[in-house]
């Protein structure tokens, strides 16, 4: 699935999918517990295709933040949790992307990227190589 279907949505645990767009907003389902919620324009809503990372260098999109998760984890969940020590977290991200900005990225976005990604694989959402060649073929 690609991940401009994919959304956080502030105060809101977890990751949604979008499933209808609506008059006011759209249709969101839980990757949680599959519950449906509508979203309308007070929502803080960020799609996942759109969030980067801070490096010493530039901004890397979140989709190959991931793949570089799945590369390490040999197509695993991630060997740490998102409730794992500050330390233990930094560590980890700084394996996945060495040059990340630890002024701009904080332990709090390491949390969310990796709780993120667990999502993701438990849903078997992080196939974005396949889709994105499917995509330019078609057009």
């Amino acid at each position: 699935m690609s991940l401009d279907k994919v959304l956080a949505i502030a105060g809101k645990p977890g990751l949604y999918k979008m499933v209808a767009q609506t008059r006011t907003g759209f249709v969101a389902e839980s990757l949680i517990d599959k519950r449906k919620l509508s979203v309308g324009i007070h929502h803080n809503v960020s799609i996942l295709s759109e969030i980067a990372i801070y490096t010493l260098t530039e901004e890397v999109p979140l989709r190959d933040v991931f793949t570089k998760i799945k590369e390490k984890e040999n197509a695993n969940a991630t060997s740490i949790s998102h409730k794992d020590s500050k330390d233990k977290l930094e560590e980890y991200f700084f394996e996945v992307l060495p040059d990340y900005d630890e002024d701009r990225v904080y332990a709090s976005d390491i949390k969310k990227v990796v709780q993120w990604y667990n999502l993701l694989h438990k849903h078997d959402m992080l196939d974005f190589d396949v889709e994105e060649s499917t995509t330019d073929e078609e057009e």
